[in-house]
């Protein structure tokens, strides 16, 4: 059976049904493939974002968020609660039916835009051709005028720390337990590392991070990470950085982990250990050798700045090409190439592009970061508000954590801006739109932000670049 389409997209992750949902707006004839995920009772759109990443995490930290607040802040507030329960299987059961929501909400789309849904594994073939694998071996061939390829990422694994049972777990086995673990062990201090540690942490787990590397969220402002190590080991996280696994065994139900730091080898055992060292694309049987796609020296499909392929027609979108792997960048790209084929003129701002980490407190950042400007020679300011001096934060009993802008010190635009804190992911909107906008810091300082808010810090972070906070001494702005 061949059939013919405009667009036949390899993937129904945030790139993947975000392309096809765009292709298919604009007219075009459009089928989408998604593969059977070995976790489901049934084939599921979404991909690795909603079915076993950002949307389940997500639901994990506001639920445990809830539980850590109500056993140990709410007293501050006046507020006593007594005999607080745990229910871990319901909460998993609870972030189980949040994914099941949106991935439906997703298949409804699909039906809504006319999308045909080929389920199954897709395959790249010569002229345009895609081979679709079902579950049960049976295999349909489709053409296409067009492809996108947005087959994503996959957790990287580490040879010397192979995945055993509900013990050695990747990031999306971390997501299942139905028990707090006594102790817990983490491969990797990045994003994905600090978001399932803060976790279990909160739920009572003893929790050790191993990271390899010698500094703490290197891609982060240093004086945001700084500030966000200090608040994490705070919270009971013990951060272990120059920490190199060098394997693990697996006794009975427990784990001994070993590992090198500057005092030379050391081992701990622990009743869960994940591994967090980052993703790696998806490309595994994605691309024949006759389809003539080339692959860069990372394993990357290499695409020029319209994600397009070396092969016209054939694009490459999301966690497969170069670029940072986020759920909004790969969404971003899906509409652009869209538009592209659609002969829409389309592009993506990649210096505009926010970045998250969901921990309490959140960290958010977009642009450049005080080292990365120092090291180019930019001639800057920065302005700072510490959320200890924001009334609504103090309203909030949340009062940790800055904001910071940086600016060009000659056209006064915006650079970069971090912040550390309450709702850090939904404060950084603002400043995104300045940075997209070519805004400068005097725009934001002369914008009213309303009183009691968060945004305020933002405000005043403005100000500060100038040295004319209201809230804080002004300094002498750096």
């Amino acid at each position: 059976m061949t059939d013919q389409y405009d667009v036949i997209v390899l993937g129904a992750g945030p790139a993947g049904y975000v392309a096809a949902i765009r292709c298919a707006q604009l007219g075009l004839k459009t089928a989408c493939v998604e593969k059977w995920l070995n976790k489901s009772e049934k084939p599921a759109l979404g991909g690795t974002c909603l079915n076993v990443g950002c949307i389940p995490s997500k639901a994990l930290l506001e639920a445990t968020e809830l539980y850590h607040e109500a056993k140990h802040g709410f007293e501050e507030l006046g507020i006593t609660c007594s005999d607080i329960k745990l229910d871990v299987p319901k909460m998993i059961a609870r972030k189980d039916k949040i994914v099941a929501e949106l991935t439906g909400g997703i298949e409804a789309l699909f039906k809504a835009n006319g999308i045909d849904w080929l389920v199954g594994a897709g395959t790249v073939l010569a002229d345009k051709n895609v081979r679709v694998t079902a579950h049960d071996g049976s295999a349909s061939n489709h053409t296409a005028k067009n492809i996108i390829i947005a087959t994503g990422s996959v957790p990287i694994e580490l040879p010397i720390t192979p995945l055993h049972s509900d013990i050695v777990v990747d990031s999306a086995g971390a997501l299942d337990w139905e028990a707090v673990p006594g102790k817990v062990c983490v491969i990797g201090a990045g994003i994905i590392g600090l978001e399932l540690g803060s976790v279990w942490r909160r739920l009572g787990s003893e929790v050790v991070l191993l990271e390899a590397m010698d500094s703490f969220l290197p891609m982060v402002d240093a004086q945001i990470a700084k500030d966000a190590m200090r608040t994490f080991t705070k919270q009971g996280l013990d951060i272990q950085l120059s920490a190199r696994v060098t394997g693990s065994t697996v006794n009975g139900k427990k784990v001994t982990v070993s590992y090198q730091n500057s005092d030379g080898e050391q081992s701990m055992e622990v009743d869960k250990l994940i591994v967090a060292v980052g993703r790696r694309a998806f490309v595994h049987d994605v691309l024949t050798d006759d389809a003539g796609v080339g692959l860069d020296e990372r394993g990357l499909i290499h695409v020029n700045n319209s994600c397009e392929t070396n092969v016209p027609g054939i694009y490459a979108i999301g966690d497969v090409v170069r670029g940072p792997m986020l759920a909004h960048k790969g969404s971003e790209e899906g509409v652009m190439v869209a538009e592209i084929i659609a002969g829409e003129t389309s592009s993506v701002n990649y210096d505009v592009m926010p970045n998250v980490i969901y921990t309490h407190p959140e960290v958010a950042w977009v642009g450049k970061t005080e080292e990365q400007l120092k090291a180019e020679g930019v001639d800057y300011q920065a302005g700072t508000f510490p959320f200890a001096a924001s009334g609504r934060a103090k309203a909030k009993g949340d009062t940790g954590g800055m904001v910071k802008v940086l600016r060009d010190k000659k056209t006064d635009r915006m650079l970069g801006a971090h912040v550390i804190g309450p709702s850090a992911s939904e404060l950084l909107g603002q400043s995104v739109l300045a940075m997209e906008f070519d805004a400068t810091i005097e725009d934001i300082a002369h914008t009213i932000h309303a009183h009691p808010t968060l945004s305020e810090a933002m405000h005043e972070a403005a100000l500060s670049a100038d040295g004319r906070a209201i809230h804080i001494a002004n300094r002498k702005p750096r």
